[in-house]
């Protein structure tokens, strides 16, 4: 596929689209890049939507050196991208790390947002003990570990070419600025997504698998992020690690189609 950029401040943001109809925007989580989405995509095409798959600030084909990597940066990309295509408004797509960014892109531009749908959202922030903390640490700071700890996020199911997906993205992650990218987009950074939530006026979908190692109840943390909208309902995905979207994309795919027919009114 063609990637596209879009410029932004002192750099661009990549991505690509595939498809016709209605617009869904899809952002990946910390350390990873658009290809992330690779087995949803074909899905959501399918079911007749446009999609753009986007590389997050710092990752992938975009390039790295922003000076912030907050949430609020990451939303204004998504929305960049959207007037870019000049095929708004869309449902936005956010993994992990980047479920914040889609928050802040509903407020700041509602008119450009049709909806949102978190993937695995935290709520709070990860307690960790010191031995943790220092584990984490060393992950962040080295593309080998940060390999092997996201092979740790695919407990039951994990697609055929995983291990080909992780060998490509560790390889991304050792170009220069990559890492400090995948450390910008977890740093702490005000105001958090739960403070802007309660904003939101669109549709907003929870997504979460049942066997997410990063939640001690994956369950709870899924409703603690629906009870923060007006209009939010929770879904789990049966056995989904972290990235439902990967490991299991047609029940993902399913729950994300009845979601956008209600977005978009079909």
């Amino acid at each position: 596929m063609t990637t596209s950029q879009v410029r932004r401040g002192g750099g661009h943001i990549a991505y690509e689209v595939q498809g016709e109809g209605p617009l869904v925007v899809l952002a990946h989580g910390m350390g990873e890049n658009r290809a992330s989405y690779r087995h949803l995509v074909p899905l959501l095409v399918a079911a007749g939507h446009r999609v753009a798959s986007v590389d997050v600030r710092g990752h992938g084909e975009s390039s790295a050196g922003w000076p912030s990597y907050a949430p609020a940066e990451v939303g204004a990309d998504l929305l960049a991208v959207v007037r870019d295509l000049d095929a708004g408004p869309a449902v936005l797509v956010g993994s992990s790390s980047a479920a914040a960014a889609v928050v802040f892109a509903a407020t700041d531009a509602p008119e450009l947002v049709t909806g949102i749908v978190q993937i695995g959202a935290f709520v709070g922030q990860p307690k960790l003990n010191p031995l943790l903390r220092m584990a984490m640490w060393s992950v962040l700071h080295s593309p080998r570990l940060f390999g092997m700890f996201h092979n740790t996020l695919f407990p039951v199911h994990r697609p055929a070419d995983d291990a080909a997906y992780r060998r490509s993205m560790v390889a991304n992650l050792r170009e220069p600025g990559r890492m400090a990218a995948t450390r910008g987009v977890i740093a702490p950074a005000e105001p958090h997504w739960t403070a802007r939530a309660p904003q939101v006026r669109q549709p907003v979908l929870v997504l979460m698998g049942t066997r997410d190692p990063d939640f001690p109840d994956p369950g709870a943390e899924a409703r603690a992020a629906r009870r923060l909208y007006r209009l939010a309902e929770a879904r789990m995905v049966e056995g989904s690690g972290h990235y439902p979207h990967a490991d299991q994309p047609q029940r993902t795919a399913d729950e994300l189609v009845d979601f956008l027919a209600v977005c978009t009114g079909a």
